[in-house]
């Protein structure tokens, strides 16, 4: 409720204040509403942000403690000082812990930051909660890209590590031309429109990826089988460096948005009103959101439902306004997906479960959840 008795303080510079200019020439109640309907402050959005970051670090340090064998917080903090101090040959327990776990702990982290991203982003372009990269086949057509290029030797050569994410990028994009046409034949896209998108994107998709499979090597085949479940396997740092360039600029042109995907949350009418190109912004977002996409799946395969869960859990305890759900999303997804990948790793020690199977575990349940008990606020 807005007080009368004296003028709001003024936001902070930066990324935390609103337009003035915006909200003087407002013609729509629904626009006051968006920049009326709760002041986020510069104290605040530190505070959220500080604790979940916090919160990560804390996660990551556990996560390193478990797998086949148990390295406790002692012999952790030993390994890195040793590390830093270039001390030495590392022995085992150094090597488990700096080649084998940090490498795939930080990549878990990286992947679960950009699909719930991702997920933020194409929720807020169309309007719609169960908007995410596996539910609507973008998954898929990043992975069918990928099978594709692997099939043609792609996979082998010294360049995958780079052209890989690109072929998953191809696919992608695809999969969301699709999506993009559908969303613009409606001001709204209804749910189970876009469900029934996603289903025959994921079943034409899985089809083809199942021939491909069918055609390789049967070694290769199983290979890709546990990739296609989602895995985490232990990447090279060379690698990672690689595979993090393509998330990394993808998620800070994500964030360059937040702003933007405010109002577009609200309507394109809304958003044309304030000056906003809408046509250029959903192009800008889907072509960002497939690339980041295509990135991911080429590297952990098809891990379903954070970009769908995560988003929807932060947005109900932190609110709606994008500045502070995106980064606040990214950082717990990470969180997510790095203890979701440790009971994948420990659940049935010494064996590995895919982490596609533990986020399924977790995040159909809310499916469920949203799409029955929630479906009044969906229609």
């Amino acid at each position: 409720m807005m007080r009368t008795s004296r003028p709001p303080s003024s936001p902070p510079a930066g990324m935390l204040a609103p337009s003035t200019e915006s909200s003087r020439t407002s013609p729509r109640p629904v626009d006051e509403q968006l920049f009326h309907q709760s002041t986020l402050t510069a104290a605040r959005w530190t505070k959220v942000i500080g604790l979940l970051l916090i919160t990560a670090i804390v996660s990551a340090v556990v996560c390193l403690q478990f797998g086949a064998a148990y390295i406790g917080l002692p012999q952790i903090l030993h390994v890195f000082f040793q590390g830093v101090a270039g001390s030495g040959e590392l022995d085992t327990t150094a090597t488990i812990l700096l080649h084998v776990r940090l490498p795939r702990v930080f990549l878990g982290f990286l992947i679960g930051c950009c699909l719930a991203s991702v997920g933020v982003a194409l929720q807020a372009l169309l309007r719609n909660p169960l908007a995410d990269p596996y539910l609507l086949g973008v998954s898929s057509g990043a992975a069918l890209g990928v099978s594709v290029a692997i099939l043609a030797g792609v996979g082998t050569t010294m360049l995958a590590a780079s052209v890989l994410p690109m072929c998953g990028f191809l696919g992608s994009l695809a999969a969301l031309l699709v999506i993009y046409r559908l969303a613009a034949s409606y001001d709204r896209l209804p749910i189970h429109s876009l469900l029934l998108a996603g289903v025959i994107l994921n079943a034409i998709f899985s089809a083809l990826i199942m021939f491909v499979t069918s055609i390789m090597d049967p070694n290769r085949s199983f290979g890709m089988m546990i990739w296609l479940m989602g895995s985490l396997t232990a990447p090279t740092y060379p690698g990672l460096l690689v595979f993090s360039l393509y998330l990394v600029v993808g998620l800070t042109l994500l964030l360059r948005q937040v702003r933007v995907l405010n109002i577009m949350a609200f309507g394109e009418e809304s958003a044309r009103s304030l000056g906003i190109d809408t046509e250029r912004t959903k192009k800008y977002i889907f072509l960002v959101s497939a690339l980041m996409t295509g990135a991911v799946v080429s590297v952990s395969g098809m891990i379903g439902f954070i970009g769908m869960v995560v988003p929807h859990a932060v947005r109900l305890i932190f609110g709606a306004d994008h500045r502070l759900l995106m980064p606040a999303a990214a950082l717990v997804g990470g969180a997510f997906l790095m203890i979701a990948d440790t009971f994948a790793r420990t659940f049935v020690s010494p064996s590995e479960l895919p982490v596609g199977i533990m986020t399924a575990l977790a995040g159909g349940p809310f499916f469920i959840y949203l799409l029955v008990w929630r479906k009044d606020q969906m229609s």
